[in-house]
């Protein structure tokens, strides 16, 4: 039985990408990627349990083979894009502060806009 599933558009635009590449269609990439994903997983050489644990804090990355810590990584980097709801209260109050809210490309201080000037 057929299910409906959301994907953020980043993630859309990537599938129909490579199913054009590939001649597949959105839902064969998708297949395909997802077979990938689980043969990885299951593989000898690939332990995610250990990549669950890193990303946990549970274990070091030390001990994490050259794919498990590029699977870390990824799964890494998108996590930390993604503010928690403390974090967003956080920069949301001090923004309502004026308080620095940031840094910008050269490491400086970025703060606040005051919008309530005329």
């Amino acid at each position: 039985m057929a299910q409906s599933v959301k994907l953020a558009d980043e993630i859309m635009s990537l599938v129909r990408r490579e199913a054009d590449l590939h001649s597949r269609s959105v839902a064969g990439q998708i297949t395909h990627w997802l077979k990938i994903g689980r043969a990885i997983e299951h593989s000898g050489s690939f332990d995610y349990a250990q990549i669950t644990a890193a990303l946990e804090g549970r274990l070091d990355t030390t001990y994490l083979g050259a794919e498990e810590e590029v699977a870390w990584l990824d799964a890494f980097t998108e996590k930390m894009a993604q503010p928690s709801e403390d974090e967003e209260a956080f920069f949301a109050k001090r923004r309502s502060l004026g308080r620095g809210v940031g840094l910008d490309a050269g490491g400086n201080l970025v703060y606040a806009k005051d919008n309530t000037a005329a």
